[in-house]
C-alpha cells in the first residue's frame, strides 16, 4: 500500500466531484424528461447543483495550481 501524494488526492477529488456533476445533470434531464413541466422547478435546481458543482471543480483547480508536486 503507498502513501498518497498531495497530486493523488487531488485527481481524486476532481475526479469525484466531476462524477458527482454529472450525476446531478442527469438528475435534471431525467426529472424533466419524465415528469415533463409539473417538476420543473425541482430539474432546474438539479440543474443548478451541477453548475455549482462545476464552478467549485474550477475554484480547487485553480487553488492547487503550483503547489501540487
Amino acid at each position: 500500500m503507498s502513501v498518497p501524494t498531495p497530486s493523488e488526492t487531488f485527481v481524486q477529488l476532481i475526479e469525484h466531484l466531476r462524477k458527482a456533476q454529472e450525476s446531478a445533470a442527469m438528475m435534471s434531464h431525467l426529472i424533466h424528461t419524465e415528469s415533463g413541466l409539473k417538476d420543473d422547478m425541482l430539474a432546474k435546481g438539479w440543474l443548478m447543483i451541477a453548475e455549482l458543482l462545476r464552478r467549485m471543480i474550477l475554484k480547487v483547480t485553480e487553488m492547487a495550481q503550483g503547489r501540487l508536486n
